[in-house]
């Protein structure tokens, strides 16, 4: 890319933010709220969630049922290019089902009304009580701390949500010469038994579809129901991996593939309405986690990838430093569950310090070396040997998850 289009794609890209900005501020300046139709129903944008990248989350509600939810907003300039990728999201949000990860109700694909490209619509359960970050800043202004045993409990229901991922089974792709007509069925019967059961659950679908499908490529286009896909059809996502089928698949048929989130952190992980449980989020990072590296260009993508999708003061030495001759695999995620853990217990990464915020110290650096220390605090030395056992530049020297996993029990246990 020519220094000319990086700086129209910058433009380009500051421009939508802040369009996106100033159309969720519009209910508060202005006597009309902001709303927007998908599928036939209209939604009130209430207020912005979060923000990033080409991304807006907005606290939506359908102004039919009354119903409230966490609207997630792509703009995808690039087209098809863009969708697809973002669609990757999508599949990994129905990849992954477990208590402990949050669960889409519904998506659109519409064109982007304001420009030449689309916009990717991500309907997902509003959780009221904000994610771990939000709770890490209450902390800062009250001056206060977790209880090292609600901390370690938190930290335990995110890390079962990591191992669904690590842990994932792939169902084994058929031969070239199967019968694709059959295969299509196979997926169709995978998908229809991978949907919610309970109807509460469901996004409010405006033509009454009983089955939980998903909208793509227009706001008038019908919901994908099963009926549908068998008389025309229609694909929904581009076939990756399917979604995993709670055990009920059988071993024999399917194959061990990790996948890594690649961006954990407090802020992606919400608390559910019950106060106890973690809900990890945020899929737009998620890729099969084992990666070879056998040329000097592939690592100096995967870091750029990394650069661009993992947050610096998470992300694990071995991402920005991409090395040939190497495999970058789940303990990416390893890492960045010991920070994650160490905000929890200091309110800051521990690579986010005095050092490298305030007087031009590198976090880059800090991570490579994994310089930091613990603050003063009352928490256990289980709990810090538990934190430093996951900071090790080196991932061999990292626990695996089920390990992890194993030592947050026995600290738990250690407080009982």
């Amino acid at each position: 890319m020519s220094i000319s289009q990086q700086l129209f794609h910058t433009f380009e890209t500051v421009k939508d933010q802040a369009r996106d900005a100033l159309w969720a501020l519009s209910s508060c300046l202005c006597q009309q709220s902001a709303k927007v139709k998908i599928n036939g129903r209209t939604f009130t944008i209430v207020k912005v969630l979060g923000e990033g990248g080409f991304s807006f989350v907005y606290l939506a509600q359908d102004d039919h049922s009354g119903r409230q939810f966490a609207l997630k907003k792509i703009r995808c300039p690039t087209g098809n290019d863009g969708v697809k990728e973002a669609m990757r999201e999508v599949e990994a949000y129905r990849r992954f089902r477990h208590p402990n990860i949050i669960r889409i109700l519904d998506s659109a694909v519409v064109q982007d009304p304001d420009g030449e490209g689309k916009i990717v619509y991500l309907f997902l359960p509003l959780y009221k009580r904000g994610n771990l970050q939000d709770a890490i800043n209450t902390n800062v202004v009250n001056r206060t701390h977790f209880p090292e045993k609600e901390m370690v409990r938190l930290f335990k229901g995110t890390c079962e949500a990591i191992r669904a991922m690590h842990d994932y089974r792939a169902p084994i792709r058929s031969t070239p010469n199967s019968n694709a007509a059959a295969a299509s069925s196979s997926r169709n019967q995978q998908e229809a038994v991978g949907r919610h059961s309970d109807d509460d659950e469901r996004f409010p679908q405006p033509e009454g579809d009983a089955e939980g499908g998903y909208s793509y490529d227009g706001a008038s286009v019908p919901l994908v129901t099963r009926q549908r896909i068998e008389e025309q059809g229609d694909v929904v996502f581009d076939g990756d991996e399917e979604a995993q089928q709670n055990g009920t698949a059988d071993p024999s048929k399917t194959e061990h593939v990790p996948y890594a989130h690649r961006d954990l952190k407090p802020g992606n992980v919400m608390i559910a309405d019950d106060g106890v449980t973690p809900i990890l989020m945020d899929f737009g990072s998620t890729i099969k986690a084992r990666i070879k590296i056998d040329t000097r260009s592939q690592a100096l993508l995967q870091q750029d990838i990394a650069a661009e999708q993992s947050t610096m003061a998470y992300r694990a030495p071995e991402l920005f430093d991409v090395k040939t001759g190497h495999t970058l695999d789940e303990k990416v995620d390893i890492w960045s569950l010991g920070c994650t853990l160490y905000a929890l217990a200091y309110s800051h990464s521990p690579f986010e310090n005095t050092q490298t915020t305030e007087q031009g110290g590198s976090i880059a650096m800090a991570v490579l070396n994994a310089q930091y220390k613990h603050p003063d605090s009352a928490y256990s030395q289980g709990s810090k040997d538990l934190i430093d056992s996951m900071l090790k530049v080196n991932p061999d020297d990292r626990p695996n998850i089920h390990q992890v996993i194993e030592k947050a029990d026995a600290v738990l246990r250690s407080l009982s």
